[in-house]
């Protein structure tokens, strides 16, 4: 025996309508989640870049520093010079980037007083440096402490160093103001 159902003939068309329709709504769902995916793709592509840059910037500043150190750890008051100093980061025997260092510059010279902190010498009255003390802060220009008396001079300088990545062609110029205190008759 057979059975046989009979279909009404709107339901039928109403049937085909909705797979139509189902079609249409998965295509706008499959577009809309492709468009998701590649703005999330731009933007991570674009915080690396950033992240890329802010590591360049830094590394740019620490060879700036270690040209600004190398420069600082020597006499540079008795007799100031430009300088380019390789620096080598990662320490792999290559040349990462040049530190361009022009001639430091001295900004101010002024006589070292009682009011820079000796508590035993009275506010408007110079230091001297002396032969008995044997931690004056005084290195002449051989590195030796400064011996018998002379007055105290304190100088501030200008040191700059200019590097430039070559990879990316960043550039950063970073100045270190230095306080030094030399013997009397140390040019600035």
């Amino acid at each position: 025996m057979t059975i046989h159902s009979k279909t009404q003939p709107g339901i039928q068309h109403r049937m085909q309508q909705q797979r139509g329709i189902t079609l249409v709504v998965g295509l706008i769902m499959l577009i809309v989640l492709t468009l998701l995916v590649v703005s999330a793709v731009r933007f991570s592509s674009t915080n690396l870049r950033i992240a890329g840059n802010m590591q360049v910037q830094t590394e740019a500043a620490a060879a700036a520093q270690q040209g600004i150190e190398k420069i600082l750890s020597a006499d540079f008051t008795a007799a100031p010079v430009a300088a380019n100093i390789d620096i080598d980061l990662n320490n792999d025997g290559i040349k990462d980037f040049t530190a361009v260092i022009p001639t430091p510059v001295c900004n101010n010279t002024q006589p070292l007083t009682g009011a820079d902190g000796n508590p035993n010498v009275a506010e408007d009255q110079p230091l001297f440096s002396s032969g008995s003390s044997e931690n004056s802060g005084i290195i002449d220009s051989k590195g030796n402490s400064a011996g018998g008396t002379a007055y105290i001079l304190k100088q501030k300088w200008d040191v700059q160093a200019r590097v430039t990545d070559t990879k990316s062609g960043a550039e950063l110029t970073q100045h270190q103001g230095v306080a030094v205190r030399v013997p009397a008759g140390t040019s600035c």
